[in-house]
């Protein structure tokens, strides 16, 4: 009798909780990308199946056996801080600065008339200031031996990989939650799902969220093609990136950063901000496999979206859109199209799926985020960016192609929810949903 009744409360607390959640809407993005330095230039291009891939222009890579990557072009940063401020930052800190910066101005929050004490900021990095420590260890190594140790004295606040967070507060004075996540790959979902938390807890009015990357260094790339993870297509650098095709070799590495502006319904309606789309749904889950590879079988990305359905009460035939981690590599690509037929059944043929790595390249740690920008602009906007780059003939008979990939040009469609998978090196996978924003 006792255990009955255990079990009756129990239910009763649970509906009373999930009953008490607060709504989480999007009210504002900001981004800078290898295809455009804000948000509206990024979707357009994205839109259009511009690729952002070109010959690397930081540092010579003569003697590399990849040549290319998808850098941030045209980027300044004095629009946002005054040089000297700059200098202070990390390439990829000062991307998330002036995302977060054009996330603010495009969710037209005032400042003033905020309760700062409840408006935080979580952002995903995988490496972090990976340049400044690079040309710090470079400087230190030239000094004759047996010389005293002379570093920078922002080496260490610059380098950091949680600093960026800690510049955005700082400008803003918001006293929320301040922290960033860092999971690989999936970094900047894992920021965004814990950023909803928040704000559907009861713990913030508003987040800003997303992420940032930038290891386009020796380093970075060095480590990369170490591995054979990059894409040796120095011929065409523009198309190296080509999800689902068999030629595909590997993945392309990007810089950048993209964020978002969670906030709670009410607080958002009150200040008549505009919404994008109402995020409902967030799941993680372990592959538990390989330090770099995915489950041959998707198991872990199977769980992953399973879990963010659930988390968003929502069924298989809900979803119209995927945005995949499709990152181009021979292995990956064809994991997750297992997991999607294994879970969607036969709705996975009625789905729109596409990559745009495939135009963005990968952006690492900011991939997530950048990514759940495009899946709130095709709910918003009803329309699906392409996968470019795969040519008729080039099919891997271990895809599926009566898939929609999405190949070649964005397509019109309704979209009602969107969800997008990240997945990490490690074995951390991270999915996010977003769905059309109704009373």
């Amino acid at each position: 009798m006792s255990g009955g009744l255990a079990i009756g409360k129990t239910t009763r607390q649970l509906f009373t909780f999930y009953m008490e959640l607060k709504r989480v809407v999007v009210t504002g993005m900001g981004a800078v990308s290898p295809i455009g330095n804000t948000a509206e230039e990024t979707w357009q291009n994205m839109l259009a199946g511009v690729s952002g891939a070109a010959k690397i222009t930081r540092f010579n890579v003569e003697n590399f056996k990849t040549q290319f990557a998808c850098e941030v072009k045209g980027f300044d940063i004095s629009k946002y801080v005054d040089r000297k401020e700059a200098r202070k930052m990390d390439p990829y800190c000062q991307y998330a600065f002036a995302a977060a910066q054009m996330a603010v101005e495009d969710s037209g929050i005032d400042n003033d008339s905020l309760d700062r004490n409840r408006v935080g900021v979580v952002l995903g990095v995988g490496i972090g200031g990976m340049k400044t420590f690079e040309d710090e260890v470079v400087s230190y190594a030239k000094l004759p031996e047996g010389s005293a140790p002379k570093f920078n004295p922002f080496f260490v606040p610059k380098m950091i990989v949680d600093i960026c967070a800690g510049h955005v507060s700082i400008k803003y004075g918001f006293h929320g939650p301040n922290y960033i996540t860092s999971s690989a790959c999936a970094s900047s979902t894992n920021a965004l799902a814990d950023a909803f938390n928040l704000i559907r807890l009861g713990k913030a009015n508003a987040v800003i969220s997303g992420g940032a990357e930038s290891a386009m260094t020796v380093a970075g790339v060095g480590g990369f093609v170490a591995m054979h993870a990059l894409s040796t297509r120095n011929d065409s650098p523009e198309t190296a990136s080509r999800p689902f095709s068999a030629s595909r070799d590997g993945f392309v590495i990007a810089e950048g950063a993209a964020c978002l502006i969670l906030e709670e319904l009410e607080h958002a309606k009150a200040r008549g901000a505009k919404i994008y789309a109402e995020m409902v749904g967030a799941g993680m889950s372990a592959d538990a496999h390989h330090i770099t590879a995915s489950h041959p079988e998707g198991l872990g990305a199977i769980l992953v979206m399973q879990n963010a359905l659930e988390d968003a009460g929502m069924q298989p035939e809900d979803i119209d859109y995927i945005n995949v981690h499709g990152t181009s590599t021979p292995v990956g690509d064809i994991s997750e199209v297992k997991a999607i037929k294994s879970l969607f059944g036969e709705h996975a043929y009625k789905l729109n799926i596409s990559s745009t790595k495939s135009m963005t390249g990968h952006l690492l740690g900011a991939a997530g985020a950048i990514e759940a920008m495009a899946s709130i602009m095709a709910v918003k906007e009803n329309i699906v960016p392409p996968t470019i780059n795969h040519e008729e003939g080039d099919e891997d008979p271990e895809i599926d192609y009566k898939l929609n990939f999405t190949f070649g040009k964005a397509q019109k469609r309704e979209v009602r929810a969107a969800l997008s998978n990240t997945f990490g090196f490690g074995g951390h996978n991270a999915c996010v949903i977003f769905k059309k924003y109704a009373e």
